[in-house]
């Protein structure tokens, strides 16, 4: 980054990462054929901003929104979207009636859940097939009877079916034999779909990674969430698409000072320092959702150098070894970033702690300020929004 480094630590996110993400995959998929495409931008856009996240996704091409609940939606429909938007989990009692007065369309699951959406009237709604996922849509063996329950709604004009969809459990592994007995259960899906006489407007199975990696099962429309924000979701499978990790968390040092051989370092001592060295202060910790298993495994990025992460990530801060040399306070800290400059990625921290990506970017945040960029902007780096203070990115 070549803007001021801010007074503590910070999240900022590049827009036209997202919007030249989305267009890629938008490209990627339609080789063959016109292929929609959803950018997912539930929680908070994976810790992005949903808001913004979803306009820069809408530039770049993307047809769907998708979101888990339905308080997202209708926070995108507050800011102002007014394009195709599914939301896709619900709970009993849930404000069904808000959603379809502002167009969104919902996801019915079980028979229960598909009579409480009827009720309202006229909503636009997707059923979702469980095809070994295992986790939400409808049992294989409740299918027929699913269908024809969805029919007899339609008929009455209570509902009109526009989908059906179900979700990959390893697409992130193409050759685990779950993605073909998947996507054979689908098709199957949609054939007693046909019998019960839906005729639905899209079919979508395939997620970020199989949208890439699994062109057989692209159908009407791929969900693309990690992609879009450049992150990968087949590390060591996926080809170089030229997507654009869109966020970098950076801080400043606070502080750096000597520290002796044998002496012990943060909480518990879990690292000693071998020789005479150097550490420096980092103004983030768990409490900003810094991993604390990242103590001793993690590196950040400081005056070109990797340095790594000695002793416990506290709630407020952690410590990084300087390797002998006395940076002045104010030196700027990248935390991880698209790692163009050599600095640690989403996908580095994900490695040193034993857990994906999605769970890194998703989860930065607490006191740390959100800054929306647009490095497609020759006027402004800087984008107005909401998020202009501590606390404001949750």
């Amino acid at each position: 980054m070549t803007d001021p480094v801010p007074p503590r630590a910070e999240i900022v996110v590049d827009l036209a990462a997202i919007r030249h993400n989305v267009g890629i995959l938008k490209d990627l998929v339609s080789v063959d054929g016109p292929v929609q495409v959803m950018a997912v931008v539930k929680a908070d856009g994976y810790g992005h901003g949903m808001v913004e996240a979803a306009g820069a996704a809408r530039d770049g091409g993307a047809d769907w929104l998708g979101v888990a609940t339905i308080e997202e939606a209708l926070a995108l429909r507050a800011a102002g979207d007014r394009g195709p938007l599914l939301c896709w989990l619900s709970a009993p009692g849930d404000d069904f009636a808000s959603a379809v007065a502002a167009g969104v369309e919902v996801t019915a699951y079980t028979f229960a859940e598909l009579d409480e959406i009827a009720a309202v009237g006229g909503a636009r709604v997707q059923l979702k097939v469980d095809t070994g996922l295992s986790r939400g849509g409808a049992a294989r063996a409740d299918w027929q009877p699913f269908f024809a329950a969805a029919a007899t709604h339609e008929a009455a004009g209570r509902v009109h079916v526009t989908g059906i969809w179900s979700h990959f459990a390893a697409s992130d592994e193409p050759a685990h034999p779950a993605n073909d007995a998947q996507e054979a259960a689908f098709r199957d899906a949609l054939r007693l779909a046909e019998e019960a006489g839906l005729d639905p407007e899209v079919t979508h199975l395939a997620n970020s990674a199989a949208a890439i990696l699994r062109p057989s099962s692209h159908f009407d429309l791929v969900r693309c969430g990690i992609a879009s924000y450049g992150l990968d979701p087949a590390p060591g499978v996926t080809p170089g698409l030229g997507l654009r990790p869109a966020m970098t968390v950076r801080a400043r040092l606070v502080m750096s000072k000597p520290v002796a051989a044998g002496d012990g370092v943060s909480y518990g001592h879990t690292w000693h320092a071998d020789e005479d060295t150097t550490v420096g202060l980092v103004p983030a910790g768990y409490g900003d959702g810094i991993p604390r298993a990242a103590g001793n495994t993690a590196s950040v990025w400081v005056d070109d150098s990797l340095r790594p992460v000695r002793g416990r990530v506290c709630m407020d801060q952690l410590v990084v070894d300087l390797h002998g040399e006395l940076p002045p306070t104010g030196t700027e800290v990248i935390l991880f970033g698209p790692g163009d400059r050599g600095e640690p990625t989403a996908q580095d921290w994900a490695d040193a702690v034993g857990t994906i990506s999605y769970e890194i970017v998703t989860r930065v945040g607490g006191r740390l300020v959100r800054r929306h960029v647009d490095t497609d902007d020759t006027d402004t780096d800087d984008i107005d929004t909401d998020d202009d203070s501590e606390g404001t990115t949750r």
